[in-house]
């Protein structure tokens, strides 16, 4: 008969003691004293200030090209409590033509409570970049891929063919227009496949403190035509320019693909 084998208890590990448990703490403090103010003030400058934004879609192009990075001014219509979207005051209406960033809307609704702003965490919510074409009270109406506001066609005049890629890679044949929405002309384009045409929209009238936002890529962008208006507390901020951008769909660096040098610094 075969003897079970002795098995050992390996012993434990000890106890940390109190002179370790100190020394652990006093190093937690010193780098938080060293590193948290440097950090709390990132956070509040990208709150109240300005933060950095990556445009991950085509929806804005030609403006907004997929892989610019954009610089967005926070305090451009009002401010607002740190780290929140509390405003401070009575928030400022965009202008007609303005491109902003905002939390889309129905990605927060969990964190709302009888329309009250709460501090919302910022994993939460779903940023998008839009241009804003309706303010409030306005009329919207887009009959045939031509933007009408308050019953006006807005001028629009046919440039070029304009091949679009997506952030796939994939290419699509569309036409690039200048429009001009009260003084802010602009590129948008239209598609050249009737498939893929965004229907009709409106007439529809922008409600009290909201606004109504279209992407310049008309008929590959889901804006205030499918989800509705976007209200003023959700908008983070307005576009200033392109600081850094590069294009993934060709061949370069690992990651970044090839850097597009020509839109670093472009205004918007």
């Amino acid at each position: 008969m075969t003897e079970p084998a002795d098995t050992e208890t390996p012993p434990e590990a000890p106890a940390p003691t109190d002179a370790e448990a100190n020394h652990f703490l006093a190093w937690l403090w010193d780098t938080l004293r060293t590193w948290g103010p440097a950090l709390l003030a990132v956070l509040l400058i990208r709150s109240v200030f300005a933060e950095p934004f990556r445009i991950p879609s085509g929806s804005m192009v030609p403006t907004l090209q997929i892989g610019d990075h954009i610089l967005v001014t926070k305090y451009s219509y009002g401010l607002r409590i740190p780290l929140t979207r509390v405003p401070i005051g009575e928030l400022d209406l965009p202008e007609r033509g303005d491109i902003v960033v905002f939390v889309k809307p129905g990605t927060d609704d969990t964190f709302l409570s009888h329309n009250i702003d709460l501090p919302v965490p910022p994993f939460a919510t779903l940023d998008y970049v839009k241009r804003v074409v309706g303010l409030p009270g306005d009329v919207i109406e887009v009959r045939d891929n031509q933007l009408y506001i308050n019953s006006k066609a807005q001028p629009r005049q046919y440039q070029e063919k304009y091949a679009f890629v997506n952030e796939h890679c994939r290419p699509s044949a569309t036409k690039a227009f200048t429009e001009d929405l009260d003084g802010h002309p602009h590129t948008l384009l239209t598609t050249e496949s009737y498939a893929l045409r965004m229907s009709d929209y409106g007439p529809q009238t922008v409600p009290p403190g909201q606004v109504f936002v279209m992407g310049d890529n008309r008929d590959h962008s889901a804006d205030s035509r499918v989800w509705g208006y976007v209200p003023l507390r959700n908008i983070k901020g307005k576009a200033r320019f392109v600081w850094l951008s590069y294009d993934q769909c060709k061949t370069g660096l690992p990651l970044f693909g090839e850097f597009r040098d020509g839109r670093f610094g472009t205004p918007l």
